[in-house]
């Protein structure tokens, strides 16, 4: 056994724990509290294994679960960006560029390459993997807030068009889940002027 190779592994996984103290908005299902992103992290790859039959194209699973995985440790330095919030979705890529350049790099070379890749894959969206991996994130987000009552649409009011745009992701990939998902956007979040357009700045 490589020494040096396992200090680091072990380091890095011990820093992953942060991840347990990251806030999000999104509420648990029953209201209680908000949930933190590896509960989150945890929920989605859930979600991914109950619904992959939906994949509107074949995908390695194995590696959309790698991607669900790895996606969101940044935040432990970006923290959580509402996806409403347009003032810190500003700043998004640059903060957690620096946060991927952080923590992949406390791993062994090789090891730290493989696991950024996977995250430079979730945000390009570009392969069969990464378009699932989005669908099943959004998704999981939409369960929390059809859960509460309408969770963070009702409490920070995006319109209508903000959150259906966010959703296009399910459409793409989980295209049998669309109807759903556009039904219950519809039911929960107001049209026209009753919505106020989303928060510029985080509460």
């Amino acid at each position: 056994m490589n020494d040096d190779r396992i200090r680091l592994q072990t380091a890095f996984l011990t820093e992953s724990d942060k991840l347990k103290s990251i806030l999000r908005r999104t509420l648990l299902a029953d209201g209680s509290r908000r949930e933190n992103t590896a509960e989150h992290s945890w929920h989605i790859l859930l979600t991914a294994m109950v619904l992959r039959e939906y994949a509107a194209e074949p995908v390695n699973f194995a590696r959309v679960l790698e991607i669900l995985a790895v996606h969101d440790l940044v935040e432990i330095d970006a923290d959580d960006t509402f996806a409403y919030d347009r003032a810190a979705n500003r700043t998004r890529a640059d903060r957690e560029r620096l946060a991927a350049d952080r923590l992949y790099g406390m791993l062994p070379g090789d090891l730290g390459a493989e696991l950024r890749s996977l995250w430079e894959e979730f945000e390009g969206g570009e392969t069969p993997e990464a378009r699932f991996a989005h669908a099943v994130d959004r998704f999981q987000a939409l369960l929390q807030n059809l859960a509460t009552g309408g969770g963070t649409w009702r409490l920070y009011r995006p319109t209508r068009e903000q959150v259906l745009e966010r959703m296009e992701a399910v459409r793409i990939a989980l295209p049998a889940l669309w109807p759903f998902v556009h039904a219950s956007v519809l039911k929960h979040v107001p049209g026209g002027a009753e919505a106020s357009g989303g928060p510029d700045e985080k509460p």
